[in-house]
């Protein structure tokens, strides 16, 4: 009995042994088994590489896909579709629908006619041609544009923009014919490249103005504007043509004895704590959307009956006087075409266009994500600068999406792009049988409804989301504001483009780099500045890469690396630790590589080896391992180097230590 109960004994204690010796190989099996190489994908020809390289950067959105398996009637009209989008929405619109428009078209209209007096002001030209411009622009657009929401006519900052940069080339009144042709011009080469833009898909290109450089710049023309309408508020005959906020300041504290007019600041005034207040009201309670769209509208009524009845312009209240009777007037022999003012005239309409294109797509984008739809970008582009084509040889001037009649128009109940063509009708009988009624209308009304609405242009809120988002963007922001405001339009906007161009280079220059750690119980490798409990791996050092590799910043991220490891081995001689034997870079961030950052790679390969350190790479893309390969590097490291992740890495680099730490973590768990 005894010698079979130990013989039994003996069993128990051999099956243990071989279920702890199992499991260990186990584990060893499961390291092995799982151990992936990192795959190379399979070569393509340079032709297919090209076209997968130009699809993607151009045709992203895949735009040809409703024409795949369609008979040649179907993609007729499906490209007919394409270029008027109304032919395929039009075949659904209700009475439902056009209520909504014309309810919505009706107050867009009461509130663009005395702006658009006020807009053509801004870049001084007569009245009527800011009517024209809320005309025939809403017309093209109602066919062509995608968006639903979006509300088209002459605007703040780019009335603003195009009259600064055409008066600095001819005198509005001395050379009125002139510049009238220039702004022409100007409008004509805004459309061409609008369009140019959205007919080669490349509307990428005003990605490259930031945010934060937007909304300081709107913000520092919105300063400007009001500066500028103080002339009219206050009733001043002689004031300055520099926009800057010390000149302005001079020009209205040198006036004040014997150039303000009392009776222009009472109604100045007045109208605008009236349209303040108004807006104030829709503002606090969204029922009441209609109250400062409308308020515009009533003041000019009340002023004008108000200025009639008193005979105020006898006094030096100075009005409006005369509107063109009539719709548009063509002026296809105005532009110029030949002549020193061609390039003049093109350069001012580039620059106008990209920023009339820009607020364009903020509007656009808002507004359809707000009613969960997608608009066509490049559609878009299109559109606009068909509307402005057409508009230059019809006597309008650079229309694009207002921000203020875009939001009335959304608050409204509009349903489509019809509530446009409302508001062209309307635009349309007042040019043919109400502009007479505005001889008496009163200057000082249009500078306080221009005030009024450049206000909501200041954006504070985004400001100070700005700087606690991100510092660099709100010097970016800064930058912008305070050079419009300081300076000039010109200035504002070419300090936007720099800071912005900037902050790319930096990025770009600049990557970011991070030391990689282990998270406790894992085989999680992460930044071990974010993660403070994250261990580093004695005799290892981690490095993740978080940016392509270019030309550009390939030293730097060489030079970056070597300065992770000086400043650890130093740290590891202080603390009495074993030496660092291997460098592993993360490389799951790197999306690409040229020949310089292999270069670099060589080249730290090599100060690597003089320290007899092993260079090790985790988890390339396959864009990366494909050229690692081509140039050779990955047979100069090894294969063996190239791992599929950071703990296949580390495992490979430090067996021992990895196995002792997974035991005693088993234990523990087991424990």
């Amino acid at each position: 009995m005894d010698s079979m109960s130990h013989s039994k004994n003996e069993e128990v204690e051999t099956k243990e042994m071989d279920i702890r010796s199992m499991s260990s190989s186990r584990r060893y099996v499961h390291s092995a088994r799982y151990l992936h190489k990192v795959g190379v994908p399979p070569k393509q020809n340079l032709f297919q590489e090209f076209k997968a390289t130009v699809r993607e950067t151009f045709f992203a959105d895949d735009p040809l896909r409703p024409f795949k398996d369609q008979p040649r009637s179907r993609k007729f009209v499906l490209a007919t579709q394409a270029i008027f989008p109304i032919l395929e929405w039009g075949r659904s619109y209700s009475w439902r629908k056009f209520r909504g428009d014309l309810i919505s078209g009706l107050t867009i209209a009461s509130l663009c006619i005395p702006q658009d007096i006020g807009y053509a002001k801004l870049a001084y030209l007569d009245p009527q041609y800011g009517l024209y411009s809320s005309f025939v622009p809403p017309l093209i657009y109602a066919f062509m544009g995608s968006s639903r929401d979006i509300a088209i006519g002459p605007v703040a900052v780019v009335s603003l923009l195009l009259g600064t940069m055409l008066s600095d080339e001819l005198d509005p009144v001395q050379n009125k014919p002139e510049y009238l042709r220039l702004a022409f011009t100007a409008t004509f080469f805004a459309g061409v490249t609008q369009a140019t833009l959205g007919f080669l898909r490349l509307g990428f290109l005003i990605e490259f103005l930031s945010h934060a450089a937007i909304v300081g710049f709107m913000g520092g023309a919105a300063v400007t504007i009001a500066l500028q309408q103080l002339k009219g508020l206050l009733g001043i005959k002689i004031f300055t043509k520099d926009t800057d906020i010390i000149s302005v300041m001079k020009s209205v504290w040198s006036n004040v004895e014997h150039g303000w007019n009392w009776q222009t600041i009472v109604i100045g005034v007045s109208f605008l704590s009236f349209l303040l207040f108004a807006k104030y009201i829709g503002k606090r309670n969204k029922k009441f959307f209609w109250v400062p769209a409308i308020a515009p509208l009533i003041s000019v009524v009340l002023s004008t009956f108000f200025v009639f009845i008193t005979h105020a312009e006898k006094q030096g209240v100075v009005i409006v006087k005369h509107i063109e009777k009539g719709i548009n007037p063509s002026s296809v022999n105005q532009i110029y075409f030949t002549g020193e003012y061609l390039v003049k005239g093109m350069r001012i309409g580039v620059i106008a266009g990209m920023i009339a294109l820009t607020e364009a797509a903020a509007i656009g984008r808002t507004f359809a994500a707000m009613k969960d739809y997608q608009i066509d970008g490049n559609k878009e582009m299109v559109a606009l600068g068909t509307m402005n084509i057409v508009g230059s040889m019809t006597s309008c001037y650079i229309a694009t999406g207002s921000f203020s009649r875009s939001a009335v128009n959304f608050m409204a109940g509009c349903e489509t792009a019809v509530s446009n063509i409302v508001m062209s009708c309307v635009v349309f009988l007042t040019l043919e049988f109400i502009t007479p009624l505005f001889k008496y209308t009163p200057n000082a009304i249009l500078a306080a409804i221009i005030i009024s609405a450049v206000a909501g242009l200041l954006d504070f809120e985004a400001a100070i989301l700005i700087w606690k988002i991100d510092k660099f963007d709100f010097l970016a922001c800064m930058g912008a504001f305070l050079g419009t405001v300081f300076s000039s339009v010109e200035i504002g906007l070419l300090i936007a483009v720099i800071i912005s161009f900037a902050k790319i280079l930096l990025q770009v220059t600049r990557p970011r780099t991070a030391i990689l750690g282990k998270l406790p119980g894992t085989t999680v490798y992460r930044n071990i500045q974010q993660y403070p409990k994250a261990t580093k791996v004695p005799g290892i050092l981690i490095v993740r890469v978080d940016s392509a590799i270019y030309f550009s910043n390939s030293s730097y991220v060489r030079e970056r690396i070597l300065r992770w490891l000086m400043d650890e081995e130093e740290q590891v001689k202080a603390e009495c630790q074993s030496t660092i034997q291997f460098l592993i870079i993360e490389m799951s961030p790197v999306t690409d590589i040229d020949t310089s950052g292999i270069h670099a790679l060589e080249e730290l390969h090599s100060s690597l080896q003089k320290k007899n350190i092993q260079l090790i790479l985790a988890n390339p893309g396959p864009v990366v391992i494909e050229k690692l390969h081509a140039s050779n590097f990955a047979n100069l490291i090894g294969d063996d180097k190239i791992f599929l992740t950071v703990a296949d890495a580390v495992s490979s680099c430090s067996p021992k230590p990895v196995q002792e730490q997974g035991e005693l973590s088993s234990r523990r768990d087991y424990a």
